[in-house]
């Protein structure tokens, strides 16, 4: 639609080129006027197939977002689904069967490119670590000692940091 009123422009430039030809005569200002509201009528339909097209572009993008976030939805519930079976199950199998879960749910979520953040033993660093304690040990100053809470990563970008105790070196030395 964009493409056909485009093309109509460029037609009726070319019609005008024609107009300022040395040997014709002045066009009158009646055909002026007409050539004018025709190019305003051809202006503002251009202008309304614009706005549509970006309406509709974003109303296709929102819809992209919301059904990925529905098929991420859909695989949670299958872990979810597990969780209900093995709280169900007898006691010495639960262990097994959460096992089981945590697994399936690591999967899913790598599936769609989240990643737990390895901290133990790597050096402290602001953009993948919340440190929330500092403690003495044998290890240099500013080494993660221990994880409280997994960070994730989805592809290169960090969605929740780990909470972590540092290493604030050897004590009295």
């Amino acid at each position: 639609m964009v493409r056909e009123t485009e093309e109509e422009f460029n037609g009726l430039d070319q019609e005008k080129k024609g107009f300022s030809a040395p040997d014709s005569t002045p066009p009158s200002p009646e055909d002026l006027q007409r050539d004018y509201h025709e190019l305003n009528e051809r202006f503002l339909r251009l202008a309304a197939d614009f706005e549509n097209f970006r309406k509709r572009t974003v109303r296709e993008t929102e819809a992209q977002v919301r059904f990925a976030v529905e098929e991420f939805a859909v695989e949670l519930l299958e872990v979810a689904d597990n969780f209900e079976r093995a709280l169900k199950s007898e006691d010495t199998k639960a262990r097994e069967g959460l096992e089981q879960i945590q697994k399936l749910f690591r999967t899913v979520l790598e599936r769609h490119g989240i990643q737990p953040i390895d901290s133990v033993g790597t050096r402290f660093d602001p953009a993948r670590h919340e440190a929330v304690v500092s403690l003495p040990s044998e290890c240099e100053e500013g080494i993660v000692l221990e994880e409280f809470t997994c960070g994730y990563r989805i592809h290169d970008r960090v969605i929740r940091c780990a909470k972590v105790a540092v290493s604030k070196g050897k004590e009295g030395v």
